[in-house]
């Protein structure tokens, strides 16, 4: 195949010589300086780099370990694997691919390849839009946390505090058995309480949403005034910022894992940690857990990876970069277990407690276990310092890549406006604007319970199954896997193997249409902490959100369906009028659209851009 990238021809024509508005590619007008060219990466390293930091996050150090654990230690990696090869290798590479191939955002890469399917490209951005809302308040916690630090002594490892309870009890291994039953029961540990009393302040439910925490409000508007600089000059800037982003969590996870496989007690952890349980195969939850840890840990179905795909250059290897990303970021997964259940393991030596009771996935991670286990060690400060530096950095690049993606799918639907002078970097600053206020709501004495509702709804394992499978019929049955695959041969040079095409086809929505289905049926209302249950309206806000990205898909195909059909509806009247010469021309159009209909599976050029010129051509008529 050519090495050189081709341009999609329409009836003869260049396809952005045909709607230049439409695609974002086309190069700057003569007449016209002001309107800035789209940019590309600088080199392979820049997008490599981009794509890690958007792919390995807080869920590779706090959800992956603990699922390991809870589902059978190392027989989860059977069904992890499994979910691996069958889906999120396929569903990463066709984003990817497709972004690279098409030159565009997560909205008109769709309407490029599928017009009808164009609703996907909206689903995933309404989801990103939910995940850059409430995804940064986990910064915010973090950067207070890391404040917290510089002392000599961490606020939460002892009690004596404004903050604390009479209830507050530092439990040290050696006076466990001084306590009476009541007291233990009653008791409560510091970290918790710095936890839920200093940082959260939180309320007693959603209905007392309570004061803003301003300590947390400033948190938050530090993280966002970082993230708008790391990517206001697009990939010139992204593409700089990602060299420390994204390998200064590994600098600092070898540390941690060094420090932590040092500790007494390291060693039952890791046991716990990936002993094998081979009778939990048999729990479909475990397959359930697998497959939606791929689609979280691998940010696919939002969108990312097609904005960052389509900065590299068209002939860009991108089957190789998705197969070494997806292995990156398994192993990192992998490798953090280790540094966090060996400290895990320290803590339930000292406490002299089963592993079972401090064993915490998601938050209570990151801001009591952990923080919790680093009161136990020497120099305890700077193991925090550097803990809550790395949670930063691990957070911070999918951040702002996140925010990156939807601009760019903002852009492109709109390049003319976008696209001169500041009007770019204005449109990222009203952006994250109008997302610090929206997150404010969640650093309130209520908002931990907000937040919970953004990340078991809108956000949710429920919604990217839903988008995924849609992805993939589109472009295994609709676009179709073979045509697709000369395209990305047309891109690297070879075709990539054949069982990805059919999971595209096959496996992939299957699957996850599994899975969906799964979830629907085991649905149980959530509950914070499993105690507090939501009001009715709370739920009704939580599938508002859930809803507002699944509805894009169908929603969109009745809308062109609708047009294409009222189009075809009027135009075939006024041929009505016009005399009984142009009604046989119709009825030969009419066949003709049929079997073409029949062949191809396109109806009313919702499928491909191609066809309505096939008509045209075969007629002699343009009902177009």
């Amino acid at each position: 195949m050519t090495a050189e990238k081709t341009i999609p021809i329409i009836n003869g024509k260049p396809e952005d010589v045909l709607d230049p508005e439409a695609s974002s590619t086309n190069l700057v007008h003569s007449n016209d300086k002001k309107v800035h060219e789209r940019g590309h990466w600088n080199n392979k390293v820049e997008f490599v780099l981009s794509v890690a930091g958007e792919i390995i996050g807080l869920g590779n150090v706090w959800r992956f370990p603990y699922l390991c654990y809870k589902n059978g230690g190392g027989a989860f990696l059977i069904p992890y694997v499994v979910f691996f090869i069958c889906c999120g290798i396929p569903v990463f590479f066709l984003e990817t691919a497709l972004g690279q191939f098409t030159s565009e955002g997560g909205i008109t890469c769709w309407r490029k390849v599928c017009p009808l399917f164009e609703g996907i490209g909206y689903a995933t951005q309404v989801i990103e839009a939910h995940l850059n809302v409430y995804y940064i308040i986990i910064l915010a916690w973090a950067i207070f946390y890391l404040f917290n630090c510089f002392t000599t002594e961490l606020p939460w490892a002892t009690c004596g505090h404004e903050w604390n309870t009479e209830n507050c009890v530092e439990f040290q291994k050696l006076n466990m058995s001084n306590c009476s039953q009541i007291s233990l029961q009653n008791a409560t540990s510091p970290v918790m309480e710095f936890w839920e009393r200093r940082v959260l302040a939180i309320s007693d439910g959603i209905e007392h949403i309570g004061n803003l925490r301003w300590e947390l409000a400033l948190c938050l508007l530090a993280a966002w005034t970082i993230c708008y600089f790391c990517i206001w000059k697009g990939t010139k800037s992204t593409g700089k910022v990602v060299y420390v982003t994204a390998t200064f969590p590994y600098i600092m996870l070898m540390i941690l894992l060094i420090r932590g496989v040092t500790l007494p007690g390291a060693s039952e952890g890791i046991k716990f940690y990936l002993y094998p349980d081979i009778s939990r195969l048999s729990d479909p939850q475990v397959w359930v857990d697998a497959g939606t840890q791929i689609f979280f840990s691998y940010a696919i179905c939002l969108g990312c990876l097609t904005a960052l795909g389509s900065y590299n250059n068209y002939n860009n290897n991108c089957y190789r970069d998705c197969i070494m990303l997806c292995c990156l970021n398994s192993g990192t997964s992998f490798v953090a277990g280790f540094a966090i259940f060996s400290v895990l393991g320290f803590m339930a030596y000292e406490q002299g407690v089963p592993i079972a009771e401090v064993a915490e996935s998601g938050p209570g991670l990151a801001f009591i276990a952990y923080p919790k286990a680093v009161t136990m060690m020497p120099l305890s400060p700077l193991w925090a310092t550097l803990f809550f530096m790395m949670l930063i950095f691990l957070g911070l690049d999918s951040q702002f890549v996140c925010v990156e993606s939807l601009v760019t799918a903002v852009v492109d639907m709109y390049p003319k406006i976008f696209r001169r002078g500041y009007r770019r970097e204005l449109l990222i600053l009203g952006l994250s604007i109008v997302s610090y206020f929206i997150g404010l709501i969640m650093l309130t004495e209520g908002g931990m319970y907000v937040f919970q509702l953004f990340d078991s709804y809108a956000a949710s394992g429920m919604c990217l199954l839903f988008v995924a499978i849609f992805e993939c019929v589109c472009i295994g049955w609709v676009y179709g896997s073979n045509r697709f695959y000369d395209n990305i041969e047309d891109m690297i040079g070879y075709k990539p193997l054949s069982l990805i095409k059919w999971c595209w086809m096959v496996l992939t929505p299957g699957i996850c249409a599994g899975i969906f289905i799964f979830f629907l049926v085991k649905y149980k209302p959530l509950k914070y902490n499993n105690v507090y249950t939501y009001p009715d309206w709370g739920y009704g806000i939580g599938w508002l959100m859930a809803l507002s990205s699944m509805i894009c898909i169908p929603l969109w195909i009745c809308i062109k369906f609708w047009k294409t059909l009222h189009s075809f509806i009027r135009k075939s009247m006024s041929l009505f009028q016009v005399g009984s010469v142009y009604v046989f021309q119709w009825y030969l159009t009419l066949a003709a659209w049929f079997c073409l209909w029949w062949k191809e599976a396109s109806v009313f050029s919702l499928f491909s851009l191609e066809f309505p010129h096939c008509f045209s051509a075969f007629t002699g008529l343009s009902l177009w």
